[in-house]
């Protein structure tokens, strides 16, 4: 499904906007559709590139709990852009697909570890509306990872709930990045949403 675009694309224009073209097509293939969103305010695109920027080069967390956080977070939001780069973005980084596939139906799996399991029930459990994350679900975690490594999960994870909220909102759909993976995404699991729906 297209993008809709509920904030009209902007035309990416000068030399700025080459420059940035240019690094889209030769880092992911294609200029994200984001970017003509962030195009209308070019100081906040930069901010928002800049902070990005420095957010990979955070350290404390497994990058494979990193992505499978992210993806479980922007599954929880519906956010069907953000699952299909964070998939495209974890065939880049030589995680096992067939597990990175399963992320967005998790419970259904038997594939996870008891911590991976752990993690993703922390990010979902970080990205509903009220929130749903406990002191045992944290302590546990921080008992195995460190406090510093659970720190930058929680941060990832809010991170995740920015970026998928700003792109679900901004009406923005996969773009087929994930089809350079060898398997589909699964369809999403049965988990709470705002209001008390079911995904």
């Amino acid at each position: 499904m297209a993008s809709t675009f509920r904030i009209p694309k902007a035309p990416i224009t000068g030399l700025y906007g080459r420059f940035l073209t240019a690094y889209a097509r030769r880092t992911y293939g294609q200029v994200p559709d984001g970017v003509h969103v962030y195009f209308h305010h070019k100081p906040l695109l930069k901010a928002v590139l800049s902070f990005e920027g420095k957010v990979a080069k955070w350290r404390e967390l497994d990058p494979h709990l990193k992505s499978y956080a992210q993806m479980a977070s922007a599954a929880v939001i519906g956010c069907s852009w953000c699952l299909d780069f964070g998939y495209f973005l974890a065939h880049g980084e030589g995680l096992d697909e067939s597990k990175v596939r399963e992320v967005p139906r998790w419970r259904e799996s038997d594939l996870f570890t008891p911590l991976e399991r752990e993690v993703l029930a922390y990010a979902e459990a970080m990205s509903t509306t009220p929130l749903t994350v406990t002191d045992e679900m944290t302590a546990s975690l921080v008992a195995q990872l460190g406090a510093a490594a659970v720190v930058e999960l929680t941060q990832m994870v809010a991170i995740e709930n920015m970026r998928s909220r700003f792109n679900a909102a901004a009406g923005l759909q996969s773009q087929g990045y994930s089809d350079v993976c060898e398997l589909p995404l699964a369809v999403p699991s049965t988990v709470m949403r705002t209001g008390g729906q079911q995904a």
